[in-house]
């Protein structure tokens, strides 16, 4: 099983505005058609995060992941995470905030939403989650 990361979605003002950067990036020939963040150090268990996915934290609830395709030296004394562009929804989770990044392992993970959930991360977390009990997401 793969390791996963969570991580502040700086910067972004929603998540639909996490969601245009990471797609922004969608068959860039800059970047290959991933998207990059960069952080100051390689994590000491990268090898365990390739497959697994980079989980985005944005108003203190975890709201959706990008999988994780590897990590590669900037060239600039730093490291970037290269992610696939896309922001998959999942169901949100309260997570407080941090700097850098956490492991996060599979088993405490957040489901997918699935197809056609787009925009759900924008709901309030107790309706998500009466909306799952309930069977509807």
């Amino acid at each position: 099983m793969p390791l996963n990361m969570t991580k502040i979605a700086y910067r972004s003002e929603s998540p639909a505005t996490l969601r245009q950067w990471l797609e922004s990036h969608i068959g860039s020939p800059d970047t290959g058609g991933e998207a990059r963040l960069t952080t100051r150090y390689l994590p000491k268990r990268h090898a365990e995060m390739v497959g697994g996915s980079l989980y985005w934290i944005h108003t203190k609830k975890i709201i959706g992941r990008s999988p994780i395709i590897g990590f590669m030296d900037n060239g600039q004394g730093r490291q970037w995470i290269r992610l696939e562009p896309r922001l998959i929804a999942v169901q949100p989770i309260p997570r407080r905030a941090h700097q850098g990044w956490r492991y996060l392992e599979e088993k405490d993970a957040p489901p997918d939403l699935g197809e056609g959930a787009e925009g759900a991360e924008e709901m309030p977390a107790e309706m998500l989650g009466e909306l799952a009990n309930l069977g509807l997401v």
